[in-house]
C-alpha cells in the first residue's frame, strides 16, 4: 500500500475524483489504480478553500511508482494497528474499577476482554435515565446531585459534542475509534481529521458498549458510589461503598480509579483518607454564543453553506502581556450551551452538539488559564474551594440555575445586559441578562476584556456585539492531580488514578486511552 497525502479537492468536486488525482500523483494510468481508501478528511478554509485528503492506495507495482512520482506527499504504507492484552484466568478477587465515563469505560473494557470480569462502579445512572434526568432539569426541575451532566454512564462526555480530537499519537486511539464504531457511532470518525460523535449518537454508542461489556463478564453496578478506601501496610486491600440497598465492603486489590473532573465528595473523602493529591492548574470564564451562520461566512466565504462543508468550529488563543493566556475549548457548532450543574445552588455551564450540529447557534468555551496562585490558599483541593465560590456567585446573581448572561458590547462597556440581540441564548432553563463582572474574578474579566479584540483579529465576527457570553465555565479540566508513579499506581499500592479526574487527559479519546494504560498494568500483574 501507499500513502498520498495532501490531496485536494474543492467543496464542488465529488470524491469519485480522488481516483484521477491519486493517478495524477502516481504518475500511472487509471487502471492501475487497484484500491483507494480515505484515511483523512480535513478542511483547509485558507483561500481558496479546499478539502484536504490522505489516502490509502494499492497500485500493480508500488515500489517502481514510488520511485516514479518522486513526490514527498508519496510514502510506503504499513499501518500499525493496536494489539488488546490476552485473555488470562480469572481471579478471584476481580480488579474495581471506579466511574463510567471514557477512562473507566474503557479500562473495564480491556478488562473485560482479557477475561478478568471487573466490577464497574458508578454513582450515576445508565444513560436512558441519566437522559430523562437531566432533561428534566433543564426544563426547570430539580437538580439531582447523582444524576445530572457530570454524573452517570458516559461521564460529563455524555453531554458534549462527543469531540474525539487529540494532539498526540497513540495506536490505542485508532482502537478505540474502531470500538465505537463498532456500537454505533458513525464511520466519519474514522476518517474526519475533527472527528465528534454528537449527543445523540453518544447515548446509542453507550448502550451498546454496555451491552457489550456485560456479555464479556464486567459486573456493572449503577447507583454505586465510592466511599472510603481501606489499606494495610500502604497497599489496598478493600473498598466501602454506598448504594441504594445500604453500605458494603467490597475486598479488592486492584482499583482503578476513574472519578472524572467533578465528583468533588469523593476526592475530598479520598484526600482524607491518605490518597496523595497536589493542586494543578486549569481554566474558566464563560461560554460564548454565536450565529453559526456569521461564524460560517467568516471562515467559509462563498461556501458558507455548502452541503460539501460541516458546520465550521474554530480554535482560538492569545497570550498577554501580563502573562495570562485565553482561548477557545470545547467549541461546539450548531450546539446549545447547557446548564452543567452538579452539586446544590451552584451553577455552571458546558456545551453539546449532536452529531447533525444543526442548531442555529455555535457556541464555545471562552477560558482564562488559572493556577494554584489564584486559589487564595496552598491546600491541595484549594482550586475545588476555587471553583465553588465561582459558581456559587453565577448562582446568585443568575438568581438560581438561571445563567447570568451578557451581550459583548455590554461586558466590554461594563454595562448590564438587558435583553439579547440578534443572538437568542440556547442555555435551559433560562438566562438572566446581567453585568459578568458581578460573578467573576477582576483577573478573569480583565484578561477576557483584553482577549476579545485579539480573537476579533484572528476572526472576524468573534467580538461581534450581539454574541452572548454565560457564566460560569468552570469545568475544563480537573483542579487536581493524583501522582501516581512509573506502574500507574499512587502512593496506596493498588490504587490506579487515571483519566481526567486524576489530571492525566484532556478530552474523551485521551481519557479512554489512559484508562487503558492503566488496565494493562492490572494485566500485566497476571502474565508474570
Amino acid at each position: 500500500m501507499l500513502k498520498l497525502e495532501q490531496v485536494k479537492l474543492r467543496p464542488e468536486q465529488p470524491e469519485s475524483e480522488l481516483f484521477g488525482k491519486a493517478a495524477q500523483l502516481l504518475r500511472i494510468p487509471p487502471e492501475e489504480l487497484l484500491s483507494l481508501s480515505v484515511l483523512r478528511r480535513a478542511v483547509d478554509a485558507r483561500a481558496p478553500l479546499q478539502l484536504v485528503y490522505t489516502l490509502a492506495v494499492s497500485v500493480k507495482n508500488e515500489k517502481a511508482a514510488l520511485r516514479r512520482c518522486r513526490s514527498k506527499n508519496v510514502s510506503l504504507y504499513a499501518p500499525e494497528s493496536y494489539t488488546p492484552p490476552a485473555a488470562v484466568t480469572p481471579p478471584q478477587t476481580p480488579p474495581v474499577v471506579i466511574g463510567a465515563g471514557p477512562a473507566g469505560l474503557f479500562a473495564a473494557f480491556l478488562l473485560a476482554n482479557a477475561g478478568l470480569r471487573p466490577i464497574l462502579l458508578e454513582r450515576g445512572q445508565p444513560v436512558e435515565q441519566r437522559q430523562r434526568d437531566v432533561e428534566r432539569f433543564w426544563q426547570g426541575g430539580e437538580l439531582l446531585p447523582e444524576s445530572n451532566v457530570q454524573f452517570g454512564e458516559g461521564g460529563a462526555g455524555a453531554f458534549s459534542d462527543g469531540k474525539l480530537n487529540t494532539g498526540t499519537r497513540d495506536l490505542r486511539h485508532r482502537w478505540i475509534l474502531q470500538q465505537l464504531v463498532a456500537c454505533g457511532a458513525p464511520e466519519s470518525i474514522l476518517t474526519d481529521a475533527k472527528p465528534h460523535v454528537g449527543t445523540d449518537m453518544l447515548h446509542i454508542t453507550l448502550k451498546n458498549l454496555r451491552k457489550k461489556l456485560l456479555a464479556m463478564g464486567a459486573d456493572i453496578r449503577f447507583g454505586h458510589r465510592l466511599e472510603a478506601i481501606h489499606a494495610e501496610n500502604g497497599a489496598l486491600q478493600a473498598i466501602t461503598v454506598a448504594a441504594p440497598e445500604g453500605s458494603y465492603t467490597l475486598p479488592v486489590r486492584q482499583l482503578i480509579l476513574a472519578l472524572g473532573h467533578s465528583a468533588r465528595d469523593t476526592v475530598e473523602r479520598l484526600y482524607a483518607q491518605g490518597l496523595h493529591m497536589e493542586a494543578k492548574p486549569f481554566a474558566v470564564g464563560v461560554r460564548i454564543e454565536h450565529l453559526q451562520s456569521r461564524m460560517d461566512a467568516a471562515q467559509y466565504k462563498e461556501y458558507a453553506g455548502h452541503p460539501a462543508l460541516p458546520a465550521s468550529s474554530y480554535k482560538l488563543s492569545c497570550h498577554l502581556p501580563n502573562g495570562r493566556s485565553v482561548f477557545s475549548f470545547c467549541v461546539c457548532p450548531g450546539g446549545q450551551v447547557v446548564a452543567a450543574a452538579s452539586e446544590k445552588e451552584r451553577t455552571v455551564t458546558n456545551g453539546m452538539s449532536e452529531y447533525a450540529r444543526s442548531g442555529r447557534n455555535i457556541n464555545g468555551g471562552l477560558l482564562v488559564n488559572v493556577t494554584p496562585a489564584d486559589f487564595g490558599s496552598s491546600h491541595a483541593l484549594a482550586g475545588i474551594a476555587f471553583q465553588r465560590r465561582l459558581e456559587e456567585a453565577a448562582f446568585r446573581l443568575g438568581g438560581g440555575y438561571t445563567a447570568p448572561c451578557q451581550r459583548v458590547e455590554d461586558f466590554l462597556l461594563h454595562r448590564p445586559s438587558t435583553g439579547c440581540g440578534s443572538v437568542q441564548p440556547s442555555y435551559r432553563p433560562e438566562v438572566r441578562y446581567a453585568d459578568l463582572h458581578e460573578c467573576l474574578p477582576a483577573f478573569v474579566t480583565d484578561a477576557l476584556e483584553q482577549a476579545l479584540p485579539l480573537l476579533e483579529d484572528k476572526l472576524s465576527g468573534f467580538a461581534d456585539g450581539d454574541a452572548l457570553l454565560t457564566a460560569v465555565e468552570s469545568r475544563s479540566s480537573a483542579p487536581v492531580r493524583i501522582p501516581r508513579d512509573e506502574n500507574y499506581e499512587s502512593n496506596i499500592k493498588g490504587v490506579f488514578p487515571c483519566g481526567e479526574g486524576a489530571g492525566y487527559a484532556g478530552g474523551i479519546l485521551s481519557a479512554a486511552a489512559d484508562g487503558m494504560r492503566c488496565a494493562e498494568k492490572i494485566w500485566e500483574a497476571y502474565t508474570k
